[in-house]
């Protein structure tokens, strides 16, 4: 079994829901003044989606990133690598170097102080499981769940086939038919290893289905399974560029039709604080990022120098690789996928927003790398498999593949059952590869977390112009590395309004009641990403003041004036000034 029944050591296994839930619970019950955990929807199944805030003063709106895993059910990784990253966030309050559950090496001891501090005051959002009706029957019983075992809606109607534990051994493997027409032969090495059948291999010859039973059966006809199997794919079903069925498969009815993939929309529409957003998936050690519908000709060269410098991060913590998701992680070339949840972060909400497919398999045997990373999962020969089968016997306890046993199916007849069990060591990597991946994401997670925007009220003075005149001066300045706007993709988005500045009064008053606010725009960061000319020895160079924007009111009297910084995105600085004789300013 996958989940560590009784257990919520995340690092050692993969979690059940109610093993999850534990944690999380307990994390916010020792540490109520950091943490908070809510529920951003139910499922159809009954199971909360929550949602984890690691940071004091949660209600205090401010930049905030975001990290999900276990989109999709088969994909456990995502949820303990997300615990992970909450467990490190939380440890840069405590500097602990224990947290409930046990030892950890989570507490960020290698990063500088003023990094740390900077971090403190950056809320992380973290749902750890996106599908909890996915997830579950992977955990019990194995077999392929996309993203929800349930039809899509206004799905037909056809045969197709069920997972079910037909021999007993609490794992959904495969069935394997003899037929002198089977494209599949047996490996004479590895028992249960089947390879794709060459011309040149004598019999006998099998054909390979899912352990289970076919539902609408006319008795005669065997259906060949399907990935999706009419059920929905949660990442091809966020507004961005969402296609209808068929163009796009598993896009659902409606961008958001699913009570999960909404959930995560109304989320993310109700906290436009959000600036970089991790979508945790397996498998394949690889970071995919914008753009999916577009090769990097067309992306904005602002948005790709800020990439690469993650790229650079993704490398050294984890040793991933990152591709633009159109030019190496289309399934077919130049042809784009549709209603994914990365652009829809990227394009819709001005997120840095990229795809970890965690578990770096294809490294760890030793696959040279394809031109298109994408091709990885297609060009996976005989030779390759027996690597597999190797690996497995030596790295993974066996867990993959079991021996053939004779099996009266109740549709088929005789057959045989076995065979593969990808769930550990396949999809997921073995628990023994979690504590080292946690680490590496938690480290890589909290740097791209520091290139938030940050907010200061740099001056606030009131300068005496004679009589009961006073004009009080303000700058506000963005010390941050993003802009302001975040991504550029997303800068002209109607809600991503910028910085205002407001004043309030007390015994004094403003001149032009009317210019109490004042709208002062987008701010620039300091970070242009790498390989940027301005940076290169022979001509560097900063920009101008763009990070810094002023402001100014005309007052009369003596009292009190109280200043307000901030914006949707930003948050609220507040500070307040009396304007009378001997306090010229802050």
């Amino acid at each position: 079994m996958p989940a560590t029944t009784g257990d919520d050591d995340f690092r050692s296994g993969y979690l059940d829901y109610a093993a999850l839930t534990r944690r999380l619970e307990g994390w916010a019950a020792a540490y109520p003044e950091l943490v908070a955990l809510s529920s951003i929807g139910t499922t159809p199944e009954g199971r909360e989606i929550w949602v984890l805030t690691v940071g004091p003063e949660p209600q205090r709106s401010r930049p905030a990133v975001w990290v999900d895993g276990n989109m999709h059910g088969a994909e456990l990784a995502g949820s303990s690598v997300a615990l992970a990253v909450a467990e490190a966030a939380l440890a840069l309050h405590l500097g602990l170097g224990v947290l409930p559950g046990g030892p950890t090496d989570a507490f960020p001891e290698h990063l500088p102080e003023h990094l740390r501090a900077f971090l403190r005051d950056v809320p992380f959002y973290i749902c750890p499981r996106l599908s909890p009706d996915g997830a579950e029957p992977v955990l019990r019983r194995g077999g392929f769940v996309r993203s929800a075992p349930r039809p899509s809606q206004g799905a037909p109607d056809l045969p197709r086939w069920r997972h079910q534990d037909l021999d007993g051994d609490g794992r959904c493997r495969y069935l394997r038919l003899p037929d002198p027409a089977g494209d599949f032969v047996a490996s004479p090495q590895h028992p249960g290893l089947m390879l794709p059948r060459r011309v040149e291999d004598p019999p006998p010859y099998w054909r390979l289905y899912p352990e289970g039973v076919i539902d609408g059966w006319d008795g005669e006809t065997i259906p060949e399974p399907q990935w999706l199997e009419g059920t929905p794919d949660f990442n091809r079903n966020f507004p961005w560029d969402w296609h209808a069925e068929p163009g796009q498969v598993g896009a659902g009815p409606y961008p958001g039709s699913e009570p999960e993939t909404r959930a995560v929309i109304e989320f993310a529409v109700a906290h436009p604080q959000l600036y970089a957003w991790l979508n945790l998936h397996t498998f394949g050690g690889v970071f995919i990022r914008p753009l999916i519908d577009a090769p990097d000709a067309r992306m904005d060269p602002g948005d790709l120098a800020v990439y690469r410098q993650l790229a650079a991060w993704g490398r050294a913590c984890v040793g991933y690789p990152t591709v633009s998701g159109f030019e190496e992680f289309t399934y077919a070339p130049e042809t784009p996928l549709h209603g994914d949840l990365t652009e829809f972060a990227y394009h819709q909400r001005g997120c840095v927003a990229q795809v970890c497919e965690l578990w770096d398999l294809f490294e760890r045997l030793g696959q040279p790398r394809p031109r298109r990373f994408v091709e990885h999962y297609t060009t996976f020969d005989r030779a390759a498999m027996e690597r597999l089968a190797d690996w497995d016997a030596t790295h993974n306890a066996r867990r993959l593949f079991r021996p053939w046993q004779a099996l009266a199916h109740p549709q088929l007849g005789a057959l045989e059952a076995g065979g593969l069990d990808p769930v550990i060591g396949l999809w997921n990597p073995p628990p023994e590869a979690l504590p080292a991946l946690c680490a590496g994401i938690a480290d890589y997670w909290l740097r791209v977390a520091s290139l938030v925007p940050r907010l200061a009220i740099a001056e606030m003075r009131c300068e005496p112009l004679g009589g009961d005149y006073r004009e009080l001066r303000v700058t506000v300045e963005n010390r941050g590395y993003l802009p302001t706007h975040g991504v550029n993709a997303a800068r002209e988005r109607p809600w991503n309004v910028g910085v205002e500045a407001w004043l309030e009064t007390e015994g004094c008053r403003l001149c032009e009641p009317g210019r109490a606010r004042q709208h002062l725009g987008h701010l620039e960061g300091w970070g242009r990403g790498l390989d940027e000319a301005a940076h290169m020895p022979w001509y560097q160079r900063s920009r101008g003041s763009g990070h810094r924007a002023r402001a100014r009111w005309l007052i009369r009297g003596e009292g009190r004036v109280t200043l307000h910084v901030g914006g949707p995105r930003l948050g609220c600085l507040t500070q307040t000034l009396h304007t009378g004789a001997g306090s010229p300013g802050s």
